[in-house]
């Protein structure tokens, strides 16, 4: 009897995991069916150029650095200068001939073509390209063609299977699969703007995969492949991709234009740390702190200023500073949207109509960080700002910082000799009497935020005073 409980058991149990195997396999993604389905939408893109690409001056892949390498890739050892190929993916959006592409591919060529999976071959037009946010247009003349839909549900979680196809390495229509590891990760370009909010995953993305898509399990494009942080120039699980909010916005823009326009705010931005949070009458560290407001733009008409907290904007949270602009850029001109800050420790909505960003615009938001640190009082020693410094940034008055006491709360919080202080709280900063009443006023044990100007740069830095 004992033998035959042990022997049921152990039949039990196994059946048990067997039972377990199935449930656990119902469970595992199938890809095949997007694969049939997708595959003859999804093209591969050859270039020529005459001359080295990208902008003067910007190394090949080879030179550059090995994060976030640009996915080129060059056949047959290095090309002679006259004649220089590179190679990527894209996809088809409309039977017309309409293909998306990421910017990187086609900057600088002289041909573009098209390779389909059939093996037919298109010279393709470039419609538009928009180097912020890595995007370009073509063109073929056909008809007929196979097309991939965007996802019209923009929703996709951390962990949510997904699925590449392009041509890695130049080895055509390859599949590689899996799960979103994060979202709206911020990677400023080298103009430290920062438009797309981008969808990081443990795909295996390599050179010659850029400007292909991006699956959901329903067989929809969620984004499009652009970016890798690699050691190797391969693959390392993590991958970069547009997302398709911002795919579909500057594809709409481009077909119309030939040219992408963003919302504008005219701000600029940094992140607060919790001595900034506490000053400011946070919770917690959180939304994003303007430093700046450029004269006569969005900002300004609409009555933001320096030292307000955006913490809201068109009812989407700000949890840091680099979300705002993906927010922002994404709303078209001359929207009037609603903007909810914290001003003097209290909630406040203000009402903004947005402006423009045009292609070839310079202006951008962007995001800084401040030091860290803890003060007491002050510790420093100030004299009148040089006027010239005050003229050349735009100021009405400041002072500036001569020594900062070493050991001091103020050298602690990372105030600088040259910095130009304009704010210390809410009191403006234009002269040496002023900074002498306004530090005067500051209550012991409470955190205050101190503006100032480094290097032409503002931003603010949060003080705690000592008890």
């Amino acid at each position: 009897m004992i033998v035959l409980t042990r022997i049921t058991s152990i039949f039990l149990f196994s059946f048990a995991l067997l039972l377990a195997g199935n449930a656990q396999g119902t469970q595992l993604p199938e890809f095949r069916d997007i694969v049939k389905q997708s595959s003859p939408a999804v093209v591969k893109i050859i270039v020529e150029s005459s001359s080295p690409r990208g902008r003067q001056g910007q190394p090949g892949p080879e030179e550059m650095p090995e994060y976030l390498r640009r996915f080129f890739e060059y056949r047959g050892g290095p090309p002679a200068p006259h004649q220089r190929m590179g190679m990527g993916s894209g996809f088809i959006i409309s039977e017309t001939g309409l293909i998306v592409t990421n910017n990187h591919v086609v900057d600088g060529a002289d041909s573009v073509l098209v390779r389909m999976s059939d093996r037919r071959e298109f010279n393709a037009e470039v419609i538009g390209t928009d180097p912020r946010s890595d995007l370009a247009l073509l063109r073929i003349d056909a008809s007929g063609l196979p097309t991939l839909r965007l996802a019209e549900n923009e929703e996709l979680d951390v962990g949510e299977w997904v699925l590449a196809i392009g041509s890695p390495f130049g080895l055509d229509y390859s599949v590689t699969a899996g799960i979103v590891s994060a979202k709206g990760r911020s990677l400023p370009t080298e103009n430290n703007e920062n438009y797309v909010p981008f969808i990081q995953t443990d795909v295996a993305i390599n050179p010659g995969n850029s400007g292909g898509p991006l699956f959901n399990l329903e067989g929809e494009v969620v984004g499009v492949n652009s970016q890798i942080f690699t050691r190797s120039g391969g693959s390392i699980g993590l991958s970069f991709a547009i997302p398709v909010s911002v795919v579909r916005n500057v594809v709409t823009q481009l077909e119309e234009n030939g040219r992408v326009t963003r919302g504008w705010l005219g701000v600029t931005i940094q992140d607060v740390d919790k001595n900034l949070a506490e000053s400011f009458g946070l919770d917690r560290p959180r939304g994003a702190l303007i430093a700046q407001v450029a004269k006569d733009g969005p900002a300004d008409d609409a009555g933001l200023r320096e030292g307000d907290v955006i913490i809201s904007f068109d009812g989407k949270d700000i949890p840091a500073s680099s979300d705002l602009p993906h927010v922002v850029g994404l709303i078209a001109p001359d929207t009037r949207v609603p903007v909810e800050i914290m001003r003097d420790k209290k909630r406040k909505t203000i009402k903004v109509k947005i402006g423009g960003l045009d292609a070839d615009d310079s202006y951008s938001l962007r995001g800084g960080s401040v030091d860290d640190g803890e003060g007491g009082r002050l510790g420093l020693i100030v004299g009148e700002a040089p006027a010239e410094h005050l003229e050349r940034w735009g100021l009405s008055g400041g002072v500036q910082v001569r020594e900062v006491v070493p050991g001091s709360p103020a050298a602690e919080a990372g105030v600088l000799a040259g910095d130009i202080i304009t704010l210390i709280g809410n009191s403006p900063v234009k002269s040496v009497d002023a900074f002498a009443d306004a530090a005067e006023k500051l209550r012991a044990g409470s955190s205050v935020p101190l503006r100032l100007m480094r290097r032409g740069s503002p931003m603010f830095i949060g003080l705690k005073l000592a008890d």
